[in-house]
């Protein structure tokens, strides 16, 4: 699958990505880096076909407004270590993957994964 970080999250993720066989972007990647505004990180998911990892919950309002993005996965953890964020997400790539199969919608936190659409 293709992944686009959101700013807010690590930019250790997008290694992991690329670790388990996945193309990850993070916005420091983009022409803009982290300044890349939430309209520029949805055109870059549509046109590329990323899915866009966020914390950001101006992506579900989008997501449930517009369907934009196509495919969203919201990380909710609140406050969390870099190491443990990249040891839950580690834990459950494989679920959000085959979450994706058939859904829109997924978000993590530090229980696992809920399925939202």
């Amino acid at each position: 699958m293709k992944w686009l970080l959101d700013a807010q999250l690590p930019r250790r993720l997008a290694e992991l990505f690329g670790q388990r066989g996945h193309d990850a972007t993070h916005t420091l990647d983009l022409p803009t880096g982290n300044a890349s505004s939430d309209e520029q990180l949805l055109n870059v998911a549509a046109v590329e076909d990323r899915v866009i990892v966020t914390k950001d919950a101006d992506f579900v309002n989008s997501f449930w407004l517009t369907e934009k993005p196509r495919q969203l996965l919201l990380v909710s953890t609140g406050n969390i270590g870099n190491r443990e964020l990249n040891d839950l997400l580690d834990r459950h790539l494989d679920e959000i993957v085959e979450g994706f199969a058939g859904h829109s919608f997924l978000e993590l936190d530090r229980d696992g994964l809920i399925v939202h659409a």
